[in-house]
């Protein structure tokens, strides 16, 4: 369903813990990727390796990758040494937009381009930004979360768990969903920002809003799919059943398995691949004196924001399926094969 995208977006156009792909050659030209932490799934199981992979395939190009684990100040020491390294491009993905900024000034001064990855930083001369559509992501959440509630008849309130508070995306999901959400009839019982994008966090809150507000949850908007297994889990340990309706946002494969076993509601399919695929062409394109242009722009800078999808039970084939993120096989392992049987996912 998103296959296209990747050809579209294609023509649009201290190291420490740091590994490298290298190039083919000794003289290879350094690019940094610099991702902001690794309990999402979605970034050391595709953003990185669709970058690293398209980086290879378009010559000699070393990458330097650096993984920040949550910590923006862990996160500036990779990009200082990255900068030390001599390379010609920063991708950014920043584990504080706020606090970014002095990455994108010290790059800045450098004369080193900087592209915005997935997250924009707050501040400072960018050169290109990839991501999506973040408060078209909450609505599209939002909706999905009252529509189902709206058609099961739910008569309780909702629990809201956002994002980390430090990811500028997470302001904009959540601006996104309350505007669903507020005007829809249906109390938020209570709502917490999720430090760190944290399962565990997620799961002790939600613990918590259980025993304050047993028998009125009916629905918990959780901004990703890891905030929504934590909340689950709590569901789950707390023996409540039926479980609320549990929406999340990255398509992880642990997600698109409880939405087929009945325990999540929807996910948000995002085109990281062409992201990520975009992000290197542009990256190349960058260290070698190219123009760069988006189909828009954001506060100044060139900008291109990739297609986003709704998933439920009913289009796992026509999305995730169709577009080789995960195969059947990998989907319904034995402990979900009787309900892909049910599903129609065979």
């Amino acid at each position: 369903m998103l296959r296209a995208v990747v050809a579209l977006a294609a023509a649009a156009l201290v190291l420490s813990g740091c590994t490298a792909v290298p190039g083919s050659g000794s003289g290879a030209v350094k690019i940094a990727l610099l991702l902001p932490e690794s309990k999402t799934a979605r970034y050391e199981s595709f953003d990185r390796p669709y970058f690293e992979k398209r980086i290879t395939e378009l010559g000699d190009y070393e990458v330097l990758y650096s993984n920040a684990d949550q910590d923006a100040a862990k996160q500036q020491s990779q990009a200082e040494a990255a900068l030390a390294s001599g390379v010609a491009v920063l991708v950014l993905d920043p584990v504080d937009s706020a606090a970014a900024v002095s990455i994108v000034t010290a790059a800045n001064a450098q004369g080193v381009p900087v592209v915005s990855y997935d997250r924009l930083v707050a501040g400072g001369r960018l050169d290109f930004y990839v991501s999506f559509d973040n408060e078209r992501v909450g609505v599209l959440q939002g909706s999905a979360l009252i529509d189902k509630l709206d058609a099961d008849g739910a008569d309780g309130g909702i629990l809201v768990l956002n994002g980390s508070p430090t990811d500028g995306n997470a302001i904009l999901f959540k601006e996104g969903a309350h505007s669903v959400i507020d005007g829809s009839g249906y109390d938020i019982l209570a709502e917490f920002d999720t430090p760190d994008w944290s399962p565990d966090k997620a799961q002790e809150w939600v613990a918590g809003q259980i025993t304050q507000f047993s028998g009125q949850i009916s629905g918990v908007y959780a901004a990703n799919d890891g905030t929504a297994g934590g909340a689950i889990a709590a569901l789950k340990a707390a023996n409540v059943s039926p479980l609320p309706v549990v929406i999340g946002q990255d398509a992880e494969l642990a997600a698109i398995q409880r939405i087929i076993a009945g325990d999540q509601y929807m996910t948000i399919y995002k085109a990281m691949r062409a992201q990520a695929e975009l992000a290197a062409e542009v990256a190349v394109a960058l260290a070698t004196g190219q123009p760069v242009t988006g189909e828009t722009t954001m506060k100044g800078t060139p900008t291109t924001l990739l297609p986003i999808v709704v998933v439920t039970v009913d289009n796992i084939l026509d999305t995730v399926v169709a577009d080789g993120l995960y195969t059947v096989d990998e989907i319904c392992t034995p402990e979900y094969a009787d309900a892909c049987a049910r599903a129609g996912i065979t």
